[in-house]
């Protein structure tokens, strides 16, 4: 395929926006969105939940979509959904408008996001898809560490309408335009697809074809993306209930980005030597290490909690999308990885909620609720095996 470097490093720079504008809004704007409207934080974050339980609902139509029309429509939808979403987000003045806003960013969220993404690269590259999903992370992992200081600095100069109002343009002006040139080749990898394989991708979704590695892959990405979706909106929080000024809690936290970027890139030099099963297990195992640093070192460690965190997290984006792919191959790899992606974008929906509210009443104590589940997705882990030979 010509260009991969430009169509990787295009919908890596479209995650990027993608992430900042939607995951990773709420840890900025929570508490001026909430007091200018009249509501607690807990709304904001009750309003994210309702957007990504709409997220797991169209997952699965909109990976077999892919699977069978390519990804160009799917992704530029997202960013004229992200663009309604946002500017409705900016014009919300109670609950009711708050909740539609965070609905049309469900929907922009599960038409945007990495799953959808990677299920467009595999489609172009097929098994040779492994390093295209590192490259559009690598780039998609400055998304916290570019994405909240700018938010904060547009909250700051324009306030938070105006910060939505910045992020919906930015969208129409940059992501729209780069989605839709780099999935111009609407075909698979070469050159067109068969009807055979266009039906073979609904394949998946048929019962049977759920088997105890797809359940086991479900739990395990939906314990550890309980984890880094939940700490992910509310990092800077958990560090500013530590003891952290404002101002060092942010800095701390967006330490996430590139810690993220430089586990990506230690995955992609050694993606020829280590299999994806082993980096997903090795990335399940850091949060819980990072856990033990706070134990031991406090409020001084923070920056190192990030790193190490950012570090697992980041490694475990590239296995969401690289596992499945060597478990079970390309052939309906976009409606495989939607449906064992239901459960875990359920789990995801309620962690910025539940791990807010466990950071309120626990504090740093909280820590204890997401090491378990880390280590719940690492037995997860060990129970599964690749096979012998790639699936076709």
């Amino acid at each position: 395929m010509k260009n991969r470097v430009a169509i990787v490093a295009s919908l890596g720079s479209t995650q990027a926006l993608a992430w900042a504008s939607s995951y990773y809004l709420p840890a900025v704007l929570a508490a001026p969105i909430a007091r200018d409207i009249g509501l607690s934080p807990p709304w904001i974050y009750a309003a994210l939940s309702l957007g990504l339980g709409v997220s797991a609902v169209l997952g699965p139509l909109l990976g077999r979509w892919i699977d069978v029309h390519g990804g160009r429509p799917v992704l530029c939808g997202s960013n004229l959904t992200f663009a309604a979403g946002l500017c409705a987000l900016a014009f919300a003045a109670g609950p009711i408008s708050l909740i539609f806003a965070w609905v049309l960013l469900g929907g922009a969220m599960a038409a945007g996001l990495y799953e959808s993404a990677f299920a467009a690269l595999t489609r172009l590259y097929g098994h040779d898809s492994r390093g295209a999903i590192t490259g559009i992370t690598l780039i998609a992992g400055f998304a916290s560490t570019v994405g909240w200081p700018t938010t904060a600095l547009l909250e700051h100069s324009v306030g938070w309408r105006g910060a939505c109002l910045a992020w919906a343009a930015v969208h129409l002006v940059v992501g729209l335009p780069l989605n839709a040139w780099a999935l111009r080749y609407g075909a698979g990898a070469n050159g067109h697809e068969s009807a055979a394989a266009a039906a073979a991708a609904v394949e998946p979704m048929q019962p049977q074809s759920f088997d105890r590695g797809m359940y086991l892959l479900a739990f395990m990405f939906t314990a550890s993306g309980m984890v880094s979706i939940g700490l992910a909106t509310n990092l800077p929080r958990l560090f500013a209930a530590m003891g952290a000024a404002p101002a060092a809690a942010i800095a701390a936290a967006s330490m996430l980005g590139p810690a993220q970027v430089g586990a990506r890139v230690l995955e992609y030099s050694a993606r020829h030597k280590i299999n994806p099963l082993i980096s997903a297990r090795v990335a399940t195992v850091l949060h819980p290490l990072a856990s033990v640093g706070i134990a031991i070192g406090g409020t001084p460690v923070i920056a190192l909690f990030s790193i190490l965190h950012g570090a697992g997290t980041g490694m475990l984006t590239i296995t969401r999308g690289t596992l499945p792919l060597a478990l079970y191959g390309p052939t309906g790899y976009g409606a495989r990885i939607g449906r064992i992606s239901v459960p875990a974008r359920v789990g995801q929906a309620t962690a910025p909620f539940l791990l807010g509210l466990a950071i309120d009443k626990l504090g740093v104590a909280m820590l204890f609720i997401s090491t378990a589940l880390s280590l719940a997705a690492l037995i997860a882990l060990s129970w599964v095996k690749l096979p012998d030979h790639p699936p076709p």
